[in-house]
């Protein structure tokens, strides 16, 4: 099993749940403080929404390929590395409160991309930056991002 995951930085969670729960019919798999996420059968498709400042509107803040097992991930980390991509891997992490294992890629707009899967549930969220994507220097979740020498807050 395999899906291509989404994920939204909203202003207001609950509309927007109530919105994707109307759009394709299914009720959340998973409702955190902040943080929302859909499992999709039809399209296949792990929806995530990551609640954002009020009043702004809704931006990408990640996307990604959420597979079953690890061996799928260490997989994608070989196939990406092979092909020249600067490849960045977690293992063990807890973000999206969820256990998991995953690789990131930056698409040529900069677009943060991870082939992940989950390992177990968490009870936090870290890896979840209140501030939303970050639009400048590197950001890899739950790790500090950098640009112009200064340390950036954490984001996912």
């Amino acid at each position: 099993m395999s899906r291509v995951q989404l994920a939204l930085r909203v202003s207001d969670l609950d509309a927007s749940i109530a919105f994707y729960r109307s759009l394709f019919g299914v009720e959340p798999a998973k409702r955190r403080p902040g943080y929302a996420n859909f499992a999709i059968a039809e399209p296949p498709l792990k929806l995530v929404l990551i609640e954002g400042e009020a009043d702004r509107p809704t931006v990408l803040d990640h996307l990604g390929v959420e597979v079953a097992t690890t061996e799928e991930v260490g997989a994608a980390t070989t196939r990406l590395s092979e092909l020249g991509l600067l490849t960045q891997v977690e293992n063990d992490t807890t973000c999206c409160y969820a256990l998991q294992d995953k690789v990131w890629v930056h698409g040529p707009g900069a677009e943060p991309w991870e082939v992940y899967t989950v390992k177990a549930d968490a009870a936090d969220a870290t890896g979840i930056h209140p501030l939303g994507r970050l639009d400048s220097g590197e950001c890899i979740c739950g790790a500090p991002a950098t640009t112009g020498g200064d340390q950036l807050p954490a984001c996912c």
